[in-house]
């Protein structure tokens, strides 16, 4: 008996649901990342300037740089897993929150501009987060 295999109906790839989500992620990451090497690499001009001190802006960007990884690697999954990108938006409301407890709590010796750093810092962070939760809407509308 001989067995032969048929050439398959080519079958077009589904469209990718998540392209929306991986354009912002990978967005974030890169911005994340420089301002995580700006935080390291300047700690101390920085910090004359914004009140912030130098352990606190090292910590802090090497917290970003750690954060960018983890964007670049959940963007470049083949298949973003959902309960990633939920954690993704988790994190980030909650690191937006972070910013603005941390600019008026007062357990950061900040200046006026360094208020303003961490407000502004906190604002970036929030949009990417609406951009997020966006396209895991959508993701997850066109998975089921």
């Amino acid at each position: 008996m001989t067995y032969t295999l048929a050439p398959s109906a080519a079958v077009a790839p589904a469209p990718d649901a998540a392209r929306f989500l991986r354009l912002v992620l990978r967005v974030d990451s890169v911005s994340t990342g420089v301002m995580g090497l700006v935080l390291v690499a300047a700690a101390a001009p920085l910090g004359s300037a914004t009140g912030m001190p130098v352990a606190f802006a090292v910590a802090f960007g090497i917290f970003q740089l750690g954060g960018a990884g983890c964007l670049a690697l959940i963007a470049g999954y083949p298949v973003i897993p959902t309960a990633l990108a939920r954690t993704v938006v988790a994190v980030n409301a909650l690191c937006a929150v972070g910013c603005v407890v941390t600019a008026f709590a007062g357990f950061v010796p900040l200046n006026g501009f360094g208020v303003v750093f961490l407000l502004i810092g906190a604002l970036i962070v929030a949009v990417y987060t609406a951009l997020q939760y966006t396209g895991l809407r959508q993701m997850t509308a066109a998975t089921g």
